[in-house]
């Protein structure tokens, strides 16, 4: 193990037995819902479960549907490569439930829309919803390949959707923290190796934007990052406006706290594990792995090899936490896809409906497998899909930030708005992974390799002071930029087109809303013209100053 000598086991036939089991369990929760739900008359009920669902079931989908593979193979080699830092995501958990519940539930679920991105039209026009839409789409393809791939490192290595699944990546966490304190003499052990390895770095608080992680880093980039992706992600809000009532959705987001603290918990731990096995062996600068998140995959050969059924298992929480996500990210995509770009421009029965929509869940996944080919040359996994969030999540949470808290921000403002951070976030996320930071800036800790002779290669560049700084900047900064950036140019937009007018409705811009006001412009609350024609849509310049 931390000797040094080369992983060479291979899943035993109690592996494949538990690895099958949990596929099987998988399809057979899909079949039987399948047959049960085999009468369903609409699109609705096939995509939000009839909107009659309680808090604990919809709480354990939520977690499961953003804790996938790149958490149980990611998180532990980051805490290994840059310490436990990243547990302050925790915080950022918590403020995200907080926003949710309080500032995007309730609009989302007092409108009864099947599609988060009907908003945009309500609030703004159809342009502004089509342009959302296709932006989660391609965010979404590029995501759940990513997904995809991620346990393919697992099997790589030779190792080899459903509330369970939460169940199932805590137990593979579980098997391996359980030896690997038993191996090392205990948990003080490892925190006591962690501690002198420097794994420990909670405590900087260094502001650089340019730091790869410090603790504003994770709490300001994380909670942008979390509430883009639970305040208005498709997959996620779908799950908690299907709740019976309001009480219960937010019930279901407190209870989801809870899950994802303890599976950054098992992660971070499982880290710090990682850590103090190969504190003096490191098996990827020795090149015995190819990849950082293979570690995982590794260490669990190494050290529960000798107990069969127990790779299974590990194996089995990568591939359970990644079909949770993927059949929610699939289930998402068919979403918008029936609500945003078919049902508005057709007139099809809602049994059709609910028939494309099981037709382009099938669809998308073979489109999401392919794109998982991708996902090999975008880096580590979690910085991969952390940079995919924040590039386009980002500038989609501050156009429903416009729509929602600001009343006076129209369709122009919201569409310059949301191109305009696309643009500046595209720029600094593709520059960044082109002039990756230099070390000092991502202060990746030390390795050490006992017993094998590694041969470095170093050489020196001019970096230009756009590399040295704006591409340097932090990943988990790239959400931030692009929200900001979205809200300050639709809220200038919007005052210079929309002639001194405020467009108020409490469906679609919540009572609180009124103190973003500026002093001076009317505010009035909108009625239709038509009925066709929902309050809020086509109010832009219609409004005078009192």
């Amino acid at each position: 193990m931390s000797g040094g000598s080369p992983v060479t086991g291979s899943f035993a036939m109690g592996d494949y037995v538990v690895f099958a089991l949990m596929l099987v369990m998988s399809a057979a929760v899909g079949i039987y819902y399948a047959w049960v739900d085999r009468d369903q008359r609409s699109s609705a009920d096939f995509l939000m479960g009839g909107r009659r669902l309680t808090a604990l079931p919809v709480s354990l989908s939520l977690t499961a549907s953003f804790m996938s593979a790149i958490t149980v193979l990611s998180n532990p080699a980051e805490v290994y490569r840059y310490g436990a830092s990243i547990g302050f995501f925790a915080i950022s958990y918590v403020l995200t439930m907080i926003v949710t519940s309080e500032i995007f539930l309730p609009v989302f679920y007092r409108l009864a829309i099947t599609s988060t991105y009907e908003y945009l039209e309500l609030r703004f026009n159809r342009a502004t919803r089509l342009l959302g839409t296709m932006l989660f789409i391609v965010q979404t393809i590029l995501y759940t390949g990513i997904v995809i791939y991620a346990p393919a490192l697992a099997l790589n290595q030779g190792t080899l959707v459903q509330d369970h699944s939460v169940g199932v990546m805590l137990a593979g966490f579980l098997a391996v923290i359980i030896r690997s304190v038993v191996l090392q003499g205990g948990v003080i052990a490892i925190i006591s190796d962690s501690q002198q390895g420097g794994r420990l770095n909670f405590w900087d608080f260094d502001i650089n934007p340019l730091r790869r992680h410090t603790f504003w880093t994770i709490t300001i980039g994380g909670t942008f990052i979390w509430i883009s992706i639970y305040g208005i992600n498709q997959a996620q809000v779908q799950r908690y406006i299907s709740c019976k009532s309001i009480g219960q959705a937010r019930l279901s987001l407190y209870i989801n706290l809870l899950g994802l603290c303890s599976i950054l918990l098992c992660s971070v731990f499982a880290g710090l594990c990682l850590y103090s096995v190969y504190k003096s062996c490191d098996p990827w600068t020795a090149g015995l792995i190819s990849a950082p998140d293979q570690l995982m995959p590794y260490l669990v050969m190494d050290i529960l090899g000798n107990y069969p059924g127990l790779p299974g298992l590990f194996v089995s929480a990568a591939y359970s936490g990644s079909l949770s996500t993927v059949s929610s990210s699939i289930n998402a995509l068919a979403a918008v896809t029936v609500e945003d770009l078919i049902k508005p421009y057709t007139q099809i029965s809602d049994r059709s409906l609910s028939r494309i929509s099981k037709g382009l869940s099938l669809l998308y996944g073979m489109l999401c497998i392919g794109m998982a080919g991708l996902a090999s040359v975008m880096g580590g996994i979690l910085q991969a899909v952390i940079s995919i969030f924040g590039v386009i999540g980002g500038p989609l949470l501050g156009l429903f930030t416009l729509g929602i808290l600001c009343p006076f921000a129209n369709s122009k403002g919201a569409l310059v708005g949301v191109m305009s951070g696309l643009i500046v976030s595209l720029w600094v996320g593709i520059g960044a992974h082109i002039y990756p930071a230099p070390p000092e800036m991502r202060r990746p800790l030390s390795l050490i390799t006992a017993g094998y002779v590694i041969v470095h290669i170093s050489f020196s560049t001019t970096r230009s002071v756009l590399e040295d700084n704006w591409y340097s900047l932090s990943y988990m900064y790239f959400s931030p930029i692009g929200t900001i950036i979205t809200v300050t140019v639709g809220l200038i937009v919007s005052l210079l087109s929309g002639k001194g007018h405020i467009c108020f409705n409490r469906q679609v811009t919540p009572d609180f809303g009124q103190v973003l006001h500026p002093p001076g412009l009317s505010s009035v609350e909108c009625s239709p013209k038509d009925k066709k024609i929902h309050p809020c849509t086509f109010y832009s310049n219609k409004l005078s100053p009192e």
